[in-house]
Order: structure tokens, then C-alpha cells, then sequence
């Protein structure tokens, strides 16, 4: 990432824009199916200061982008949800798990349709515009193909905890406070372990990007930009 002003302009907005959209859309689904928690908190809401958590979503990915890290890591404040006040608890925790990354996919569809517009644009705001379009197009692609990892308490983990008989889901959901730690290790603290070692133990991070390769490729397709 460039860090500059001119850097920072065209990453700001559309990961803002990401990750309000991905946390509104778990408030309003959850709220739809019964449990209006997070309704009663404003979190259904289209203001980022609403959704922002100031240690992962500014702090954690500032500090590994200053120190070089090779995976860029945050996220936002987590959406309450009471699932017991859900119509149907075990598998509107899936819809509701899946609104998140869904929006993702359709705000990038959305900006890949919009590449064509760029000709409309002026010459003047021609770069910018496209810059925010380019990195708004990748930033929601991988949060919604991060967030579906099936680990709680990301997305993809409360989909499995959802859809697997519970003798397998219930040892899964136990693993949601330690969810976090788990996912710094596996992406963060495992390769530089096997760096010192002369082994790349890289591997969730290369399944994500071969993931979110797949997803660019097939939304530029499906939009006319392949």
C-alpha cells in the first residue's frame, strides 16, 4: 500500500465504505429475523463511526502495515446478535453470518460494472476515481472470501456451527473466544515461526489469495471486464 496522501485518499473510502456495509447488513438481517440487539445500538447504519473498533480497525492494521508485514490483518466491531431471539436460531445464524460477506460481493459487483463508466469521468479526477474503484473492487472481494474462513467468530465459522450436525458444530463454537488468536497465529506468528526454519508454512494465506484470485476473475467476467 502507498503511503502517502494521495495513497491513503484512495484506500480510506472504499474500506470504510466495506466494512460499514458488511456490519450494517449483519444488524439489518439479524433485526428482519427477530432480534433487534443491534437495532437498539444504531448499528444498523450507514455511519462508519458506528462500526469502527479503534484498536482492529485502525491501530492492528496500521502497525503491521509501518512494520512490513506480509499480511495485512483488522477488523471492525463485532455485531451483537442475541441468536435465542431469532425466529429460527440455528439457521438464521447462517443468514445472518452470511449478509456480511454477501454485501461484499455485491458492492464489487457493483464497482466492476462502474469500470465502464470511467470514460465519463474527467480527466482531472480520472486517476483518482479509478484508484478508488480498483481498491474498493479488491478490499471487499477479500473481506468477504477472508470472512467466510470457517473460523468463529468470523462469518464462515457461524455458517459451519449453522449447517453441522451438532456433534461437530458445538466443539467448533467453543473455539469462538479464542477465534482471533487462532487467526493471528495461523496467518501472522506460524510463517515467520517457519521462515526460521527455511520452510514456508504460508499456507492459509496463499489459499486466500488463490480464493480471491478465483472471485476477481470470475466477477470480471461476469461484468464485462475480462
Amino acid at each position: 500500500m502507498d503511503i502517502t496522501l494521495y495513497g491513503i485518499s484512495v484506500w480510506i473510502l472504499p474500506l470504510l465504505i466495506a466494512i460499514t456495509f458488511h456490519e450494517a447488513a449483519h444488524a439489518f438481517v439479524a433485526y428482519k429475523l427477530g432480534d433487534d440487539t443491534a437495532f437498539q445500538l444504531g448499528r444498523v447504519s450507514f455511519n462508519p463511526i458506528k462500526h469502527i473498533d479503534p484498536f482492529g480497525t485502525l491501530i492492528l492494521p496500521g502497525v503491521l502495515l509501518l512494520s512490513h508485514s506480509p499480511f495485512l490483518f483488522g477488523y471492525a466491531k463485532p455485531v451483537p446478535v442475541n441468536f435465542r431471539n431469532l425466529n429460527h436460531p440455528r439457521l438464521d445464524m447462517v443468514w445472518v453470518a452470511l449478509a456480511g460477506p454477501a454485501i461484499n460481493i455485491v458492492l464489487a459487483t457493483v464497482v466492476a460494472f462502474a469500470f465502464h463508466a470511467l470514460p465519463l469521468v474527467p480527466p482531472d479526477a480520472a486517476k483518482w476515481t479509478a484508484d478508488n474503484l480498483k481498491n474498493a473492487f479488491l478490499i471487499n472481494i477479500v473481506l468477504a472470501v477472508f470472512n467466510m474462513m470457517p473460523i468463529p467468530p468470523l462469518d464462515g465459522g457461524r455458517v459451519a456451527v449453522g449447517l453441522l450436525p451438532r456433534v461437530l458444530s458445538y466443539p467448533l463454537s467453543r473455539l469462538e473466544p479464542y477465534g482471533m488468536l487462532i487467526l493471528l497465529g495461523l496467518l501472522i506468528l506460524l510463517p515467520v515461526v517457519g521462515a526460521q526454519f527455511g520452510l514456508n508454512l504460508d499456507v492459509i494465506s496463499s489459499i486466500l489469495r488463490t480464493l480471491t484470485g478465483y472471485v476477481i476473475s470470475a466477477l470480471l467476467f461476469i461484468t464485462g471486464n475480462a
